[in-house]
């Protein structure tokens, strides 16, 4: 009990955006306690070390815009330490490299690929749609024209997200997919674009893994107790039950759980919100870390990768972030699996490594000192047409006992990682205000 004889607060999760929620109540004097369930803090902000490189879980890249954060990130690290990025992405397709975004850079395409690309968007351009897109498919088609969709953005898409674009909505997408202007369409055309388009142009990366932010953070922050998560909420008698017999009393309640897995398995709520809860979709991932004998022979971060005959629709170098991630003379990558159930290695690896070859990544299949297979359970959030009526019902509950369920999972959501920072920014004012 705090010293005004108000419950704490408590934190579910010591990720970015746990770690975030605590850092921000601390600053404003909140008594407060964070229950983690790993032994580490970070979630999936982590780095991997394995024979001596290191592997983040796939890209996980500092984007910043928001000035306090920045305010606060320049305070955690000396100055410098954090390296400055300008991303260097492609899409490789038909057999070479071009320019990210796709819908940007037409210019090194096959002549007839091209042209389609082109002759689509500038078609949808000067066509009077009868109705706004209702899902992705006829958002894409409708901003980009039948070329681009059929040789980037629905493969692509579908590959990234497990399932066809139809079955998503359009809403999500309005910051993290290019909407480049004709201008930048006619310019990428020819070779002529000469600036980064998206959010994450450029980007910080500390030298030995983005799992220096959240040990940065935890620095910090007091009252973490790891390994430690509870077994059951009692949202009705606002208490955390633990499966060693202990309880402990809350305010507020903030969790970052995914909140799937928040309805299904900590609280027993009402059926309307199960049922809701039940609704909700989510994709795993599947991806291997790879490691390698030999440097990378491509200067790039990433490439976007979106035919079926290859198993991956994203591959990128994590030595290309920081070349501290490994060995002297060597390299290390992350490649995402299209496919979502556990990959047989066997089969799978000689036909990634020599797929690296193709894409002039390695010189070699031979270059190739193992592979690690990883999982993400929860991965992408799918939006479908059952995400905002299934938020509408849940939102409200939780809301109504004290519960801020926030993060990237928690609020069910795709976001960035200063996105997290943020959303824990916002789920302590959530925290204070239930406590007035």
């Amino acid at each position: 009990m705090s010293e005004n004889n108000k419950p704490p607060i408590a934190i579910l999760g010591a990720g970015l955006t746990g770690m975030s929620a605590a850092h921000h109540l601390g600053a404003d004097g909140e008594q407060y306690t964070v229950y983690e369930k790993l032994p580490h803090v970070g979630g999936h902000a982590i780095t991997l070390e394995e024979r001596g490189y290191r592997f983040d879980r796939t890209g996980h890249l500092l984007h910043l815009r928001d000035p306090d954060i920045k305010a606060w990130m320049a305070r955690l690290f000396a100055p410098g330490h954090l390296r400055t990025i300008t991303r260097r992405s492609m899409v490789f397709s038909h057999g070479r490299y071009t320019r990210y975004p796709y819908q940007a850079n037409t210019f090194g395409l096959p002549a007839q690929v091209a042209f389609e690309c082109l002759k689509g968007y500038l078609d949808a351009k000067s066509r009077v749609w009868e109705r706004a897109p209702e899902n992705f498919e006829e958002f894409c088609l409708q901003h980009f024209g039948e070329g681009f969709s059929k040789h980037f953005m629905i493969p692509y898409n579908a590959r990234l997200w497990g399932v066809h674009p139809r079955e998503i909505t359009a809403e999500w997408c309005s910051r993290f997919v290019p909407m480049p202007k004709l201008d930048d369409v006619l310019a990428g055309a020819v070779g002529l674009n000469d600036r980064e388009l998206g959010y994450n142009a450029n980007f910080l990366y500390p030298p030995t893994g983005i799992q220096e932010l959240p040990d940065a953070m935890a620095k910090e922050i007091r009252g973490i107790q790891l390994d430690r998560a509870p077994s059951k909420i009692d949202w009705k008698n606002k208490k955390l039950l633990f499966a060693d017999g202990t309880e402990h009393a809350y305010g507020a309640l903030i969790t970052t759980a995914p909140l799937k897995a928040l309805i299904d398995q900590l609280v027993d709520a009402p059926e309307s919100v199960r049922d809701a809860a039940a609704k909700l979709r989510c994709n795993r991932l599947w991806y291997l870390d790879v490691a390698t004998h030999k440097p990378v022979q491509k200067d790039l971060h990433w490439a976007y990768v979106p035919e079926e005959k290859y198993p991956f629709y994203r591959i990128g170098c994590y030595s290309n972030f920081s070349e501290r991630l490994a060995p002297e003379g060597g390299a290390c990558f992350y490649v995402e699996l299209a496919d979502r159930s556990e990959p047989d290695m066997s089969e799978l690896g000689p036909r990634v490594a020599k797929d690296m070859v193709e894409m002039g990544l390695i010189a070699s299949v031979d270059d190739v000192a193992f592979m690690s297979p990883r999982k993400i359970e929860y991965a992408y959030v799918v939006f479908d047409h059952q995400y905002f009526a299934a938020l509408e019902v849940i939102k409200p509950f939780l809301k109504d006992n004290h519960i801020v369920s926030h993060g990237r999972y928690g609020a069910w959501n795709y976001s960035s990682m200063e996105d997290a920072l943020i959303y824990g920014r916002e789920a302590a004012a959530s925290a204070r205000e239930m406590l007035r």
